[in-house]
């Protein structure tokens, strides 16, 4: 759901702009304002209230509904400040109910079906996840940790690096390439899930994928961006608690490919975010080449 523009903001603004900070200003921002709550609260609700659904079908369509949001969220900093507030209403929470179903392990959802088939409560069973509800709800998580940093705290506390290692290792192609993006959203600034990252060996986990010529080209070049955005984004210093990913890369992918991705992740501090995305994916193909010479 986009978030859409009034009907009558544009000639009220024009005239607002006449007299400035008249009444009629205050009256058109107070509109406003109320307006974009009262909008960004209900795409909230109705696609959360999908993303709980017992079908696929319909978290999909819940998931796709919250990202499309996200996406119309991050072009003002005025929706995003009201995205923000919103996430401290637990109803209007993202994080949870992504873990709560759509990211939930395949056991435990097996695990809570059996309960609910032997337990005196009305039957309530869950279709299974699909990769595609998988991956869009990957992608609705990058988008809220990006927006929003205490989304990392909620993450963390629904064990999300253990939940985003398991399916790096498990899922297909789709869902891996989204869960290096997410993992990346959500170690940014949040020391206890870069502490889960490590304690799940997540480094070798990496380096098992992008070391495998049976492995999908795409996929692995994604690997070598994760690395290059892990090392120069979110380990930028030299502290706990990931002050071993160097040695970490340099055990799994070798001194040479260690220093290159090293010297390569120091680019893009003066570039636009196209360019920027540019060099990213030029020096991980070179260090794609590197390790496929080593």
């Amino acid at each position: 759901m986009y978030l859409n523009r009034p009907f009558w903001s544009d000639a009220v603004k024009e005239k607002a702009k006449a007299e400035q900070q008249s009444p009629v200003a205050e009256l058109v921002k107070s509109l406003d304002k109320q307006r974009l709550y009262r909008e960004v609260t209900l795409a909230l609700r109705t696609g959360l209230r999908e993303a709980r659904a017992e079908f696929s079908f319909l978290r999909i369509r819940g998931l796709r509904s919250i990202l499309k949001f996200l996406r119309s969220v991050a072009q003002s900093d005025d929706t995003i400040n009201l995205f923000c507030h919103s996430q401290s209403i637990p109803a209007l929470q993202v994080v949870p109910v992504l873990f709560q179903h759509s990211l939930k392990e395949a056991e435990d959802q097996s695990v809570t079906n059996l309960n609910h088939i032997f337990s005196v409560e009305p039957m309530k069973i869950s279709s299974p996840t699909t990769d595609a509800e998988v991956a869009i709800a990957l992608r609705v998580l990058e988008g809220c940790c990006l927006l929003h940093s205490e989304s990392t705290i909620l993450a963390h506390k629904h064990k999300a690096i253990m939940a985003l290692m398991n399916i790096l290792s498990t899922r297909g192609v789709l869902e891996q390439g989204a869960c290096l993006d997410a993992l990346v959203a959500i170690m940014l600034d949040s020391s206890s899930n870069q502490m889960d990252f490590e304690e799940c060996n997540g480094i070798e986990e990496v380096a098992l994928l992008i070391k495998d010529t049976q492995v999908e080209e795409n996929l692995r070049l994604k690997c070598g961006e994760f690395l290059l955005l892990l090392i120069g984004h979110v380990n930028g210093r030299e502290t706990p608690p990931m002050m071993t990913i160097h040695d970490d890369i340099r055990q799994y992918l070798g001194e040479k490919s260690a220093s290159l991705i090293w010297a390569a992740s120091q680019f893009g501090s003066t570039l636009d975010p196209e360019q920027r995305l540019t060099a990213l994916q030029i020096q991980a193909r070179r260090v794609l080449e590197s390790i496929n010479l080593y």
